[in-house]
């Protein structure tokens, strides 16, 4: 049986599919293109620190407008989702917490980097 935000999600994706075939061809190959950089990313960010799954969503929602195996693609990723959000829900307290400060000195890894390699951060 489908979850609820599963299927609203794949569902607004199919109705959104219609719209998107009557746009032109230089519009759909941007998005095409668009959606393997941010599917690249969401990939890259899965062994990484970063929201991976999420990102490679929104890159498959992305490619769905165009190709079926991405919207399969895209079921399958929202129900991977569904899975680690319970696997945290069911996590201990302690458990909790030490992701979430994993997650911090991480954050403060990346940060320490580029500071200290001078890499930038934002375009300026």
């Amino acid at each position: 049986m489908e979850s609820r935000p599963r299927r609203n999600f794949v569902d607004g994706v199919r109705a959104r599919r219609e719209r998107h075939r009557e746009r032109s061809r230089v519009v759909r190959a941007a998005a095409v293109f668009a959606g393997f950089v941010v599917v690249l990313a969401g990939l890259a960010m899965i062994p990484l620190p970063g929201p991976g799954l999420l990102v490679t969503a929104v890159g498959l929602a992305v490619l769905a407008l165009e190709f079926a195996w991405a919207e399969r693609l895209l079921e399958r990723t929202v129900d991977r989702m569904g899975q680690a959000s319970e696997t945290v829900r069911r996590a201990s307290r302690v458990q909790q917490i030490l992701l979430a400060l994993l997650g911090a000195l991480a954050g403060a890894v990346f940060v320490t980097a580029a500071y200290a390699w001078d890499i930038p951060i934002m375009p300026v």
